[in-house]
């Protein structure tokens, strides 16, 4: 392939390969030089043209197939705009010739279609350069199309439409000729020309004007005629062409209007044109005349292609024409469906009212934005009332002119029917936007859609109901008034069938929505449905005439009351079940009296009151699953079983009284069925030979003399094998209507008036309104369901005989009704064996094997493709079933065998799907020995060019088994893989079928290959090739579907090799897909850039931006219709959520828009955010949103300026004004995904760059760099969007606008405003925030609404932003409003939702004034904290000022604004917690719950009251612990209101009679119960924010005295909260987390200590013998008892966790360097250790024992951890707890009781021996700090002295490690050595110390002595020889007075050395002048305190005294001001320096 890639074809190597690769070679180098040509250097191209343009023309006759001759074409064309034109004549007269050669053999076409292809491309490319040649150029086409079969005919057509594109105006001479000679081919029989003949046209009439004017009825008489018999394919091209002309004929084009004068259509001529042909089809005009009588409908494939038309007519005029004219153009389509004509029988009726809902649907819903959808809206209610009033007066008016006035009814019913399902897709879509319209009295809306409910037409009225629905749905706050409103209307109007039947129809529909209103509606309303269901039912009999109506409308109302689910129902349950029984007889004898009495009329009545009994268990089987006991379920069965039995009897009854009870009979069935279906098989296994028998007899049409077949068998058969079955399952943009032309009985005429009850049931996925089929379908589907649902229970017997039925069946039914049987009957085999596979049961033996075998076997040779499908699909699912290595072999066999003999197509391709099927339901492994004959045949198959039939069921099978063998089939994708790129290069385009089955194998060849796509390996890179080279071909197709599999083929491609796509062409063409008019392949480019966009974001936007600029450019593809704008692809793709209502395409964009979001936001921060503010700003022009009040004034005056539009403008930018802008303004949807967006967009610049959120960092940065952005600086738009949002109309913006808000509020609370200091940078936007936050509690806002803005309120009011208090009282009065309505609770009147939607609101209110009196406690006890600090320390006060300038916020403020509410909020608190606390009771305690209900909860909401409480008891307890614990409880409150005040809301005062013990008692337990309740089991899923609410709650809890006294008294309850903790810290991380439970731990430890020392006050009082503390005598800790052991492990675990070094054994071992704990986790183990030390009190003296091994263990191995030495000499914050843990031991030892003593000296003994151990200098080595160290070992000696004392060992190390202290080389170290030697030489027991004094006193001394020789440099150095001074004076002070003279003869002559001559000291550094002056000083100080030994020893050594008086004489002679000056400085040196944090001694 590499070898193809010159400029020049590389000729050699083209005669190398083999003949079989030239084709793929010749067509990769056209590729190349596709791509090359456009950017070589116009010099080489002129260079080689000559040659080049030899070998291009030289390849027109070498045969190239289809995408060779485009290539080519397009090469040469290029070849020559680009380079020389000189000889572009000699070409083009070649290919004339070409093209007029007489040779019509097949072998020559390939060369004539190449040859046409070039003149199309020159044309199209060049145009008018190529002058005057046209004329002749098109008379030669125009012959050679008269003469040439199809595919020439449809080359030559696409070639003439390249020539009119290119020639423009200037080829006008000829348009005639061309319309002429190409009309009649519109009706060709290849379909492929009729499309091609439709796309020229279209060219043909942008510039001949005759089309749309003289011609236009001709034009639309062929387009009607074309219709006749198309395929998709055909209506589509062929209803754009006549959409067109006719919008050209009421809009002509400016510049064609200006060449001729023309005479313009008016819009009811174009109108009446379109008309005829949905009214009567090709038949022509005014001949119908015989035929009107005749009655002959029209085709449906015409009605169908003329709806196309409408829509293409109105898209193309635009959205601003339609807004203009809408009013005629409904009346004109409600005219349609009104047409005797349209409606000549009931079928016929719904398909036309189908096609005029599609055309509406599909110009209302795209093209009007929100504003003009409204207005329409208002237009659709006028023309319904308008309807109205004529039947009512017809009705009214029983006079003689009533056969015409019963046409007019009858016909409107389908008019209401349009209208009403229009106006309710409308609302449906509007949501909440649409309330303005809804509300308006002017229009009346619901007045007069109610109005239809009285219609004497079923189906007005259903639709009427199913608008309300949609009403409910959309506006949830009119639901419960419109239920209201009917139950009124019921009663008042009980006597009228219509208001009857029409009202409950409404409530039925109402009932079903209810699910999709997230707040539902009050429980009551449930009673009011049952009780006036069971009113119709009990007065059914009273009057014969309304009978049938109140009996229908009683049980649809009782089967929509299901819908509303268990909670509702179980409380009707007793009561429905009565009611069952009671409809149907008790007993075999009533059944056959029945059968006796009652006429006709009865009979009806009683079927109908049977049915509809039977379908309100079906829905209740299907709502109520929960409720379904075993006893339920018996109770069922009676009623059931009593049908089943009923039904042998109808038939009889039918006979005796009448044809017309058939219906009723066949609704009783369904029903039936349709609940048989939804129980278990085993509850009515009994009744299987009755059952069965009614089952087969309904879908082998026994008793049916129609030849009805299932709609099931598309479903049943594999989505894939659409493309076997013509357009059978292709999804589409026109689905609704293509469904009519299917093939199945009744197919696509779905309409609500089929079956009522689908009203209230769930719409099915995929449709707007609900559907069902006619009675006589929906019984056979529901018949074949249930066959599938029975048959895996039924014996093997009773298989045999109904499949041997089957095939007797089908042998007795001929023709037409033979293929219905058999269509049935596959697909009840099917269903059964699908049943089987899911039951994992097996078929059966031998013989029902061999009698499906031979069923499924005959079917595969049936003309009938469908069914060819469904056999191969049941031969699968048996091999399955079977599961038989022998069995499958025998099948594969009987194939194979068939298809080397056979040379029909019918046995061919059958059995080929057979092979396909078989290796689709075994897999690889099943069918792995049949795998190399099933290729071989298939791929020769796949090669038989004459019939493309075959062609595309072996490519069809091939690909099923290249599917599902895997990596077996890797040896045969080479030959695959040619046999594919030769089919792909030689099919022709026209037979799509087999183009899209190749590309089918293409890609599951890529699947096969995989990952091994990346590879080098020469093979490897040819699969690549191949692929790349089909996928190039695929893309080039024609047909959509082709287009959307090479697409599915590279994203395959992508993701197993990504470097060998290449982007930069692929991203352009998914662009250009985005505008195209196929779903599929919209969602196929939608799909591939989702999956781009994961990877490579940046480049996708980039190479879309790329196409944008060329585009603009306008050099090539000038005729793509892109919109790409400054936008770039998101803009595109947020304007096509506006239009797109495909589910899955819209959540792939999401995603898409996602992955670019996540990849690029921050990057691109202002495009975004720019993206963002267009779309939620979507203003008030055409289409925009209604605007909330004054919120644009200005915009308003622009758009009246715009509504001035002249005429002249008007014409002008018709056409194209869509393309340049985006057709209409935002929608809700796309408003709140764009809302959405913005939240991610904060959360990803909060993970990104901190100075997102500071603007004095971002302002910098920005300097730096101007192109970065900070998303700080666009805070003002920020604001703005989310105000937009959340003062929306729609309900679902205004929530996303909230949460936006909270999170903007959250993030930027504490940005500083640099300008100001002290203020924040969110203060200015005060105004906009509660303006935002007001209208949410508004009286009328949905619950949910206001539940977030409670939400938001508490985060604006804590977040601290607000100082000025005035400020802050404004959005707090929204809070205390909201306050007042849950203490009076909302009255029942005025309910409009659900009880638990006043749940969540007042939970909501309660939890925002919990988090706002947190953050008030938490300022206060800041400011508590701060004062006391300043009452400490003086020093500190300049600080404090300035602080409190800075805060103008007074301390207390929010807490001013929150006290005078805290009585009452303190108990909604409390009884919300007590609520709260019984809902999480486990199940089998529902007992205890209170039968009432609980302070905000009702017992029937209870399960949804429990979200709601888990949502918001954490902060409600926080707040209520920091309430109770500031109270002491409550019990001071409680005693201060002395219970005067009435309390309004509900009634939560405890009982009074409790004592306060008990009160406090009771409330403890219960924060205490939720707590450890929560702490268990807190779900992954729980908000972290929740554990710590719940921790800090515990916390506050504890603060309290009351509270640690109670449980510390229970000690099981503090046992139970540590093990909880423990608990805890394993599942949850977070560092706050566990300093919180550590927090809680230390407390709990509190609070048993002074319970203890309670009871020693007490017990020293008392008895002295008992010993108090845990462990008692025997020392003995139990876990689950003890208190003190719970609390170890929970210690134990944290200080493993984060120092994992102390569990290990080998401590000799080299030690690690010591993990640097960050500052979290150093906080939480030094807290650990605190909390250990403070075990031992808590224990016995023999308990005492037990633990402090392990804690002293602990402590010193985290001391040896955490002694590391710092760069600052600081004492680490984990040193100085494990050293203050080690003092609180040592200093309180266990009681002094002999058996303690020993084991207590062991211990410190032992502690001591493991701090010297690590200690010792050449272990340690150099990073450990000594000095810490040093420290402990000083704090053993002095707290624990008795048990050290004279053990020799000891004291030896302690020697040591002294004498390495002191000797250190930093003299930090031997400062402090110093320091603690002073300490321990100064210790009071003698024999502690004396040995440690004679020891090293010495050792000082000697260093004391060398300092003369070394005098200190640095101030350290000095300080050490300071302190070491100090201990030498402290020893002389120590010594007795005889020996004062021996120590002053070791202390004064150092001191003396230190001084300095006179001379020496002005040139010594300062450091040498400090050591000078301290020892004259000390000298000084020394003298007077003992003069005695003073004297004596100065005077032994006289030198010593004259040095001495000449450093004082030298320092008086210093003048009295530098001494002055000194004095102080030398008193402040005479301090150490050195303080430790903590003082340990």
């Amino acid at each position: 392939m590499e070898l193809a890639h010159s400029l020049l074809l590389n000729e050699e190597a083209l005669a190398h390969i083999t003949e079989a690769k030239r084709a793929v070679f010749i067509f990769e180098w056209l590729r190349f030089l596709d791509k090359v040509i456009v950017a070589a250097n116009k010099v080489d191209v002129k260079e080689k043209q000559k040659k080049l343009v030899e070998q291009l023309t030289g390849l027109i006759s070498s045969s190239p197939g289809p995408p060779t001759r485009k290539l080519l074409a397009k090469n040469l064309a290029v070849l020559y705009s680009i380079g020389d034109t000189f000889t572009v004549f000699q070409t083009l007269d070649k290919c004339n010739d070409i093209i007029k050669n007489k040779d019509d053999t097949p072998a020559y076409l390939p060369t004539k279609l190449a040859a046409v292809a070039c003149v199309g491309a020159f044309y199209e490319r060049m145009g008018r350069m190529l002058g005057s040649s046209f004329p002749e150029t098109i008379n030669n086409l125009l012959k050679a199309l008269k003469n040439s079969e199809s595919q020439g005919r449809g080359e030559i057509l696409l070639s003439l439409q390249k020539v009119l594109h290119g020639l423009g105006g200037a080829a006008s001479s000829c348009h005639r000729d061309i319309y002429k000679n190409t009309r009649s081919l519109l009706t060709d029989r290849s379909m492929a020309v009729r499309c091609a003949v439709a796309k020229c046209l279209l060219e043909l009439q942008n510039e001949a004007v005759f089309i749309w004017t003289s011609e236009l009825e001709n034009v639309a008489t062929l387009c009607f005629k074309a219709l006749e018999g198309s395929t998709y394919g055909v209506r589509v091209a062929v209803s754009t062409l006549l959409g067109t002309a006719m919008a050209t004929a009421l809009m002509p084009k400016q510049a064609t209007v200006m060449r001729q004068n023309v005479k313009r259509a008016t819009l009811e001529e174009v109108l009446e044109l379109m008309a005829t042909g949905f009214l009567r089809g090709g038949s022509g005009f005014l001949k119908s005349g015989g035929e009107m009588l005749k009655g002959a409908s029209v085709s449906r494939e015409v009605r169908v292609g003329v709806t196309q038309a409408y829509v293409v007519f109105v898209t193309t005029l635009g959205g601003q024409w339609l807004e203009r004219n809408f009013a005629a153009f409904l009346s004109h389509l409600l005219e349609l469906v009104a047409h005797p004509r349209a409606t000549q029988t009931h079928v016929e009726a719904v398909y036309s009212r189908r096609c005029v809902s599609f055309a509406l649907r599909a110009t209302l819903g795209g093209l009007l934005g929100e504003k003009a959808q409204i207005a329409a809206a208002k237009e659709i209610c006028m023309a319904i009332s308008k309807q109205m009033k004529t039947v009512e007066a017809v009705v009214n008016d029983p006079s003689s002119e009533n056969r015409t006035g019963a046409a007019d009814v009858s016909a409107s019913q389908h008019v209401m029917v349009c209208a009403l399902k229009e106006l309710g897709s409308l609302v449906q879509s509007l949501s909440a936007t649409a309330s303005p319209l809804i509300q308006e009295p002017s229009v009346g809306f619901l007045e007069t859609v109610t109005s239809v409910l009285l219609h004497p037409s079923m189906a007005a009225r259903l639709a009427a109901a199913w608008c309300l629905r949609c009403v409910a749905v959309a506006v949830p706050h009119q639901l419960t008034p419109l239920l209201e409103r009917c139950a009124e209307c019921i009663n008042n109007l009980k006597n009228s069938p219509e208001a009857v039947s029409g009202y409950s129809f409404a409530m039925a529909a109402l009932l079903g929505g209810v699910y999709q209103c997230p707040l539902g509606i009050p429980h009551s309303k449930g009673k009011m449905v049952v009780g006036i269901a069971e009113d119709l039912l009990r007065s059914a009999s009273q009057n014969s005439r309304l009978s049938l109506q109140r009996t229908q409308a009683g049980w649809l109302l009782l089967g929509a009351l299901m819908t509303l689910g268990p909670s509702l129902v179980r409380y009707h349950l007793p009561k429905m079940l009565l009611l069952w029984r009671n409809v149907f007889p008790r007993s075999q004898k009533e059944l056959e009296a029945e059968k006796a009495r009652g006429d006709s009329f009865s009979w009806q009545v009683m079927l109908e009151g049977r049915a509809g009994a039977l379908c309100a268990m079906r829905s209740f089987v299907a709502h109520c699953p929960e409720l379904l006991t075993e006893d339920v379920i018996r109770r069922l069965m009676t009623p059931v079983e009593c049908a089943m039995t009923m039904m042998s009897h109808v038939p009889a009854v039918i006979k005796v009284h009448g044809a017309h009870l058939k219906a009723s009979a066949a609704m009783v069935r369904l029903r039936l069925y349709d609940i048989l279906a939804l129980l278990p098989p085993k509850t009515y296994e009994g009744s299987f030979n009755a059952l069965l028998r009614e089952l087969v007899a309904e879908f082998t049409l026994t008793d049916n003399s129609a030849n009805t077949t299932t709609s099931l068998l598309r479903s049943l058969c594999h989505y894939d094998d659409s493309v076997l079955m013509g357009s059978w399952l292709q999804e589409t943009d026109h689905k609704s209507i293509e469904d009519q032309l299917q093939p199945n009985s009744a197919s696509g005429s779905g309409a609500l008036e089929h079956d009522p009850s689908s009203i209230y049931l769930r719409v099915p996925v995929g449709e707007a309104v609900p559907g069902p089929l006619p009675l006589g379908v929906s019984v056979i589907d529901a018949s074949v369901a249930l066959f599938g649902v029975v048959f895996p229970h039924v014996s093997f017997k009773h298989r045999l005989q109904m499949l041997d039925h089957f095939a007797e069946c089908i042998k007795q039914a001929k023709g037409v009704r033979q293929q219905a049987v058999q269509l049935n009957i596959f697909t009840a085999v099917l269903s059964a064996l699908k049943g089987l596979a899911e039951n994992k049961s097996s078929l059966g033996p031998e013989e029902v094997r061999k009698s499906a075998l031979a069923l499924v076997m005959g079917a595969l040779d049936n003309p009938n493709p469908i069914l060819r499908c469904a056999a191969g699909e049941a031969l699968g699912r048996m091999a399955q079933v079977v599961g038989e290595a022998s069995f499958i072999a025998r099948m594969a066999q009987h194939s194979f065998d068939k298809l080397k003999s056979a040379r029909d197509v019918v046995s061919r391709t059958g059995h080929s799907l057979a092979l396909g099927c078989l290796h689709r339901y075994v897999g690889g492994i099943g069918s792995g020995q049949h795998l190399k004959t099933s290729v071989s045949i298939l791929l020769a198959l796949a090669q038989d060019a004459t019939c493309h039939e075959v062609q595309t069921w072996a490519l069809h099978s091939l690909a099923l088994i290249v599917d599902s063998s895997g990596p077996m089939y890797r040896g045969y994708v080479e030959p695959t893989l040619s046999l594919v790129l030769t089919l792909l290069l030689t099919v022709p385009p026209s037979h799509t079928e087999v183009h899209q089955c190749l590309g089918r194998c293409l890609g599951a060849l890529i699947t096969t290959v995989g990952p091994e796509l990346q590879g080098n390996s020469g093979s490897t890179s040819t699969i690549r090739s191949s692929c790349l080279v089909g996928c190039a071909i695929m893309q080039d197709h024609s047909d959509s579907l082709v287009q959307a599999a090479a697409i599915s083929c590279l994203q395959q491609l992508h993701m197993f090799a990504p470097r060998h796509v290449n982007l930069s062409s692929l991203v352009p063409s998914l662009c250009v897909h985005l505008c195209s008019s196929h779903l599929l392949l919209r969602r196929a480019a939608v799909a591939c850039l989702r999956q781009l966009a994961q990877r490579e974001a940046a480049e996708v936007c980039e190479y879309a931006m790329s196409l944008a600029r060329r585009a603009g450019d306008g050099k090539d593809n000038t005729n793509i219709n892109l919109n790409i704008t400054e936008t770039g692809l998101e803009g595109v793709l947020f304007g096509m959520l506006d239009r797109e209502t495909d589910k899955k395409l819209c959540s792939d964009i999401h995603d898409t828009l996602g992955h670019m979001l996540s990849s690029l936001a921050v990057e691109k921060l202002p495009h975004w955010l720019k993206l963002c503010k267009d779309v939620l700003a979507a203003t008030t022009e055409v289409g925009g949103t209604v605007a909330s009040d004054g919120r644009r004034k200005e915009e308003d005056e622009d758009s009246e300026k715009k509504g001035e539009m002249d005429d002249d403008i008007m014409f002008t930018t018709l056409g194209q004004d869509d393309k340049s802008k985006p057709s209409v303004a935002p929608r809700w949807v796309t408003r709140v995904f764009a809302a959405d967006c913005l939240c991610r967009i904060i959360h990803l610049c909060e993970n990104a760059d901190k100075a997102h959120f500071d603007l004095l960092a971002a302002r910098v940065a920005k300097a730096k760099n101007p192109a970065g952005d900070f998303l700080v600086l666009h805070l003002c738009d920020l604001i703005r969007m989310a105000f937009m949002a959340a003062t929306d109309h729609s309900n679902q913006l205004r929530m996303a606008g909230l949460q936006a808000l909270e999170v903007i509020i959250k993030k930027f609370a504490a940005v500083p405003e640099p300008e100001f200091p002290g203020h924040v940078i969110l203060e200015q936007y005060q105004a906009n925030v509660g303006a935002a936050l007001r209208p949410a509690f508004s009286p009328d806002t949905p619950s949910d609404i206001t539940a977030k803005a409670c939400q938001v309120c508490s985060a604006w009011i804590g977040s601290g932003v607000v100082s000025d208090l005035n400020d802050l009282r404004r959005v707090h009065n929204l809070l205390v409003s909201s306050l007042d309505k849950v203490q009076t609770g909302k009255g029942p009147s005025s309910q409009l939702y659900s009880e638990s939607a006043t749940t969540m609101e007042k939970l909501a209110v309660l939890k925002a004034w919990a988090e706002v009196f947190v953050v008030a406690m938490n300022i206060k006890k800041e400011c508590q904290s701060r004062t006391a600090h300043e009452d400490d320390d003086v020093e500190e006060e300049e600080e404090e000022e300035e602080r409190d300038e800075r805060d103008i916020l007074p301390p207390d403020s929010l807490m001013t604004l929150v006290q005078p509410e805290l009585p009452a909020l303190s108990r909604l608190w409390l009884a919300g917690l007590r609520d709260y606390a019984l809902l999480t009771l486990p199940a089998e305690f529902s007992s205890q719950l209170p039968p009432e209900g609980g302070a905000f909860y009702t017992p029937e909401t209870i399960d949804t009251a429990r979200l709601h409480y888990r949502n918001s008891w954490a902060s409600i307890l926080h707040a209520e612990a920091l309430w109770l614990s500031s109270t002491g409880f409550g019990t001071r409150e409680d005693a201060t209101e002395g219970r005067a005040g009435p309390f309004k809301g509900p009634s939560v005062a405890p009982v009074p009679s409790q004592n306060p013990e008990d009160l406090v008692k009771d409330r403890l337990h219960l924060l205490l119960g939720i707590s450890i309740e929560f702490l268990c089991f807190p779900r992954a899923e729980e908000p972290i924010e929740d554990v710590m609410s719940c921790l800090h709650a515990l916390c506050t809890l504890l603060d309290s005295s009351a509270a640690r006294t109670h449980i510390a008294e229970d000690q099981l309850l503090a046992v139970e909260l540590l093990n909880v903790l423990h608990r805890l810290l394993l599942t949850r991380d977070p560092p706050s987390v566990q300093l919180q439970v550590i927090a809680v731990v230390q407390k709990s430890i509190r609070a048993a200590q002074e319970h203890l020392e309670r009871m020693r006050a007490v017990e020293d009082s008392g008895d002295p013998g008992t010993v108090l503390g845990e462990g008692g005598d025997t020392g003995e800790l139990l876990p689950g008892n003890s208190l003190v052991f719970a609390a170890m492990e929970l210690l134990v675990f944290i200080l493993v966790r984060h120092l994992p070094q102390l569990k290990e054994k080998d401590s000799d071992a080299v030690r690690h360097s010591a993990r640097h704990l960050s500052d979290d986790s150093s906080r939480l183990v030094a807290a650990t250790v605190t909390a250990l030390a403070e075990l031992a009190s808590l224990c016995s003296p023999a308990g005492s024992m037990t633990i402090l091994p392990t804690v002293l263990f602990l402590i010193t191995g985290v001391l040896r951890e955490s002694a590391v030495k710092t760069s600052d000499n600081s004492v680490p914050t984990l040193v100085s707890a494990a050293l203050q843990g080690i003092k609180t031991l040592l200093s309180s030892p266990p009681a002094r009781v002999q058996q303690t003593q020993t084991q207590w000296s062991a211990l410190v003994r032992s502690s001591l021996a493991t701090v010297l151990e690590y200690s010792q200098p050449d272990v340690s080595g150099s990073s450990v700090d000594e000095v810490s160290l040093l420290t402990a070992i000083t704090l053993f000696l002095l707290s624990a002295s008795g048990e050290l004392v004279g053990v020799s060992v000891l004291e030896k190390g302690c020697f040591d490690r002294f004498r390495h202290g002191l000797n250190s080389t930093e003299p930090w170290i031997q400062a402090r050595c110093y320091q603690l030697l002073l300490s321990i030489f100064q210790h009071s027991c003698r024999s502690l110390s004396v040995p440690y004094i004679h020891t090293l006193a010495p050792v000082l001394v000697e260093k004391l002595k060398a300092v003369e020789h070394r005098r200190p440099s640095t101030p350290a150095e000095l300080q050490a020889v300071q302190e070491g001074v100090k201990v030498l004076e402290g020893l002389v002070a120590m010594g007795e007075e005889q020996n004062r003279v021996q120590l002053l003869a070791l202390l004064v002559p150092t001191l003396v050395s230190y001084l300095l001559d006179e001379a020496a000291f002005s040139l010594a550094p300062t450091n040498s002048k400090g050591l000078h002056e301290f020892a004259l000083q000390n000298l000084m100080h020394i003298g007077p305190l003992y003069p005695v030994a003073f004297k004596t020893v100065i005077g032994a050594a006289p030198e010593l005294k004259t040095r001495l008086e000449s450093a004082i004489r030298s320092r008086q002679a210093n003048s009295k001001a530098k001494d002055a000056a000194r004095q102080p400085q030398q008193m402040v040196q005479a301090t150490p320096t050195i303080k430790l944090k903590t003082s340990f001694f």
